[in-house]
């Protein structure tokens, strides 16, 4: 049977501390290093969201620091180390702020902040979904996995790219400077299931690599007596868990019934003869659901329509037709 974490591979604790740990070895140099390199891979990421590339955001995620005190939190966890639970949040929280306010001043150099919150790097990370959290986990896993073993540690620049913890909080920033609230919050939703799906699956990892166990026994060898792993912080993982999870499983229905609406209104076209005709978009708001669709002619009654999306989504929500008007023309 394969081993999780080989013995001749494991890192010992003190190896860990020296990693995730900021008060251990050299305590200047360590933080320096880190919040030189947040805020650079913080001005690189809100740069790639205002200009829309993807290769800048890229580079922001191998720069970013920000895993280390989240693994932090989760070492902290297994070994009962108040001090560096506390202290590795107090990175995160300062981080998260650091990182908003730059996109936000940024936000206020724009001058049309209204074409910004339509491009791919903004809309891609402000509806996150259980596929996200799916993804945050099994990344967060490999992210675990490699910090605890030494023949696996060069994978960690992709978990950096995979788990996507600045670039989310640089859309926060800049949606918040462009008076977009509600797209702000779809993008902090994003990051904390990427940070709390990495504390679990740190969490766990470093669990089953017995470093709970070894800090114990070091407790008892230095005189301290043995300590339990706090429950609470367990507790308020699995509160912040499901808090996260609520919003992604909205996100999950409503991406599920919009297919499943346009799919319907594609029959509901064709069903009365009207092939030519095309579903650009569909959309919430409240209790209604407005689709756009591109027509050369009228359009069938809408109460079909509404019938069937009645079948599709329990709460009966408003059907809405935006009926664009448009024809085809070729060269002769």
């Amino acid at each position: 049977m394969l081993t999780l974490i080989p013995d001749s591979q494991r890192r010992t604790l003190d190896e860990l501390a020296e990693r995730l740990d900021f008060s251990v070895g050299e305590r200047l140099s360590k933080q320096s290093a880190f919040w030189i390199m947040l805020t650079l891979s913080g001005i690189i990421a809100v740069a790639g969201v205002v200009a829309d590339s993807t290769a800048t955001v890229i580079g922001a995620m191998i720069v970013a620091p920000l895993s280390t005190p989240i693994l932090g939190v989760g070492l902290g966890i297994v070994t009962a180390r108040g001090r560096l639970i506390l202290s590795s949040v107090g990175y995160i929280v300062i981080g998260v702020v650091l990182v908003t306010a730059l996109g936000a001043v940024m936000a206020q150099l724009l001058p049309n902040p209204t074409n910004v919150l339509a491009n791919s790097q903004v809309l891609g990370r402000t509806s996150p979904t259980l596929v996200d959290l799916l993804a945050a986990i099994a990344t967060g896993l490999v992210g675990a996995i490699a910090i605890t073993r030494r023949d696996v540690g060069d994978v960690l620049p992709g978990v950096a790219i995979a788990i996507s913890l600045v670039p989310p909080l640089g859309v926060v920033g800049v949606c918040l400077g462009s008076g977009a609230p509600s797209l702000a919050l779809g993008a902090f939703v994003l990051f904390a299931s990427n940070v709390i799906a990495m504390i679990i699956t740190a969490t766990i990892i470093l669990t089953i690599g017995r470093y709970g166990r070894e800090a114990a026994e070091l407790a008892v060898q230095a005189g301290a007596g043995p300590q339990r792993p706090r429950v609470r912080a367990y507790v308020v993982l699995t509160v912040a868990l499901v808090v996260v999870a609520i919003p992604m499983v909205a996100n999950s229905l409503s991406s599920l019934w919009s297919r499943q609406i346009a799919t319907a209104t594609d029959q509901w076209l064709s069903d009365a003869g009207y092939d030519t005709a095309e579903v650009t978009d569909v959309s919430w708001s409240g209790n209604a659901v407005t689709i756009s669709v591109l027509a050369p002619q009228q359009l069938p009654p809408v109460d079909d329509l509404q019938h069937t999306v009645d079948d599709l989504v329990p709460w009966d929500p408003q059907v809405v037709v935006v009926h664009t008007v448009g024809g085809r023309t070729q060269a002769d």
